[in-house]
């Protein structure tokens, strides 16, 4: 899996960086065909107080998986970006099983 790290308006820290590639391998186990990642952490220049931005990006089989998030730190606006793709994750694969079971089920009317 290739893995993209962009930093926008800031610096990251090492820790930080080791952070997203231990929480990308989380998503690379749940959902094995993950082709490449892009995560991108933006400090806005704005009066707003949650002002770090985490954009995320799977590249997947079919379409992408995107989740963006906004937060006090970039630690959790991280947590919340993936917290997100987990959840897109179970619906791409819960879609697949559906489709798997339903598929068996047209050939076999059709044989009849």
């Amino acid at each position: 899996m290739k893995i993209i790290i962009q930093s926008v308006n800031c610096s990251i820290r090492q820790q930080l960086l080791k952070e997203v590639e231990k929480k990308l391998q989380k998503l690379r186990r749940l959902f094995g065909s993950v082709i490449s990642a892009e995560v991108r952490l933006t400090n806005q220049k704005q009066a707003v107080p949650e002002s770090r931005l985490c954009y995320m990006r799977l590249v997947i089989p079919g379409n992408d998986l995107i989740a963006r998030t906004q937060s006090f730190s970039f630690e959790e606006a991280l947590s919340k970006a993936v917290e997100a793709m987990e959840r897109q994750i179970e619906k791409r694969k819960t879609k697949m099983r559906r489709q798997m079971r339903i598929i068996p089920a047209m050939v076999q009317r059709n044989k009849m």
